[in-house]
């Protein structure tokens, strides 16, 4: 076999692995994590563009940031949880900027002469774009489906994972389909 091949298939065996000796259900499980994680490999091996990967790997950093937190049980610094999950995010999204990176520009021409700051070509990286809109959408998906629970009164099994996977979707076909 090939060496990709066998490094896909150890990368295969380890989330196996994790999905088969689950810890307990927590609002960022093993489970979420790995399915961002897989969502967005396959998302970059697909030819998916820029912004709808970004939003992915940026969804799986901060899933695995709030999952992590949890994982620590004394708490030293108020919004340890938060804190972990932005280091998480700054950790993988920005190293993986520069290989997954994607940009687009847009041309601004309100006022003045080309080069002032209403009158110039701006450089949007897609990726980070993308990696801002997962991130937000993975932490606000617990509180959603707080309110939902709030709301109706009643959960439905895995409401919070379900909130989540709906919410990475229809931002990826939205962004995939519109950019």
């Amino acid at each position: 076999m090939k060496k990709t091949a066998w490094s896909r298939l150890f990368l295969g065996g380890i989330i196996l692995a994790a999905l088969a000796f689950p810890s307990a259900a927590l609002a960022h499980c093993p489970l979420c994590t790995a399915g961002a994680g897989l969502a967005a490999l396959g998302a970059y091996w697909l030819g998916i563009n820029g912004l709808t990967v970004g939003l992915l790997i940026g969804a799986f950093a901060v899933a695995l940031g709030l999952w992590l937190g949890r994982m620590i049980a004394k708490k030293y610094l108020p919004g340890q949880n938060n804190l972990i999950a932005v280091f998480s995010w700054l950790t993988t999204v920005l190293p993986l900027q520069t290989l997954l990176s994607d940009y687009t520009s847009i041309f601004i021409n309100w006022s003045g002469s080309y080069g002032s700051w209403l009158n110039r070509t701006y450089l949007i990286n897609l990726f980070l774009v993308g990696g801002i809109i997962g991130a937000i959408l993975v932490y606000l998906a617990p509180r959603f489906s707080r309110f939902l629970s709030c709301r109706r009164g009643k959960t439905i099994p895995f409401q919070s994972m379900i909130i989540t996977f709906a919410l990475l979707l229809l931002a990826s076909l939205v962004t995939q389909l519109v950019f």
